[in-house]
């Protein structure tokens, strides 16, 4: 932690993010067989947040979907100052980040980003990126065990069609239904 903040100050300015700090920061005094570790790290984050040397042109940044379980410690004034909830998208989100997924890949002309992103209320954007992942790899299968030319050229020609999105939506579930993300920032 500590070669970590160096090196930040080293680059200023500069960003540092810890995504799922809460893996790294529980609250202390848990009784897991790792504890002391986990208080240490604790302790080497708000010494170098609060510490004698300067922390100008540092910008720190911490993800978690669980903010609850953050030592307290670490969300006091001067460390991480603030909280904002990244909510779930809204269906207009959701066809962009559809149309994001999907730019370099083969759709067929059934496919209509719009309807789904209609019916996928409830998805994050990781949610949408395994529908378009899995929508991809059940027309390759399909593609594969149809005993279908192997040469580049037939491939290029084959396409993801809405079948494959039907299906993959029926397989890939909701990893959430409430709340999305939270970042905690320390300026």
């Amino acid at each position: 932690m500590r070669g970590t903040f160096r090196k930040a100050r080293q680059a200023a300015p500069a960003v540092l993010f810890f995504d799922e700090i809460d893996s790294f920061t529980p609250t202390r005094g848990g009784r897991t067989s790792d504890s002391h570790a986990i208080e240490r790290v604790i302790s080497e984050i708000q010494l170098e947040m609060d510490g004698l040397e300067a922390f100008h042109n540092v910008l720190v940044i911490a993800a978690t979907n669980r903010p609850d379980i953050i030592d307290p410690a670490l969300l006091r004034p001067g460390r991480f100052d603030r909280m904002v909830e990244i909510g779930m998208p809204d269906q207009e989100a959701r066809l962009e980040i559809l149309k994001i997924h999907t730019a370099k890949r083969p759709l067929a002309e059934d496919v209509d980003l719009a309807a789904i992103s209609k019916r996928t209320d409830g998805r994050s954007g990781a949610d949408l990126a395994n529908v378009t992942n899995e929508a991809a790899m059940l027309a390759i299968r399909e593609y594969v065990l149809a005993g279908r030319p192997q040469e580049d050229d037939e491939i290029a020609k084959y396409r993801i069609e809405s079948k494959h999105f039907e299906e993959a939506l029926k397989k890939v579930k909701p990893s959430k239904k409430e709340g999305y993300g939270k970042f905690a920032e320390f300026a």
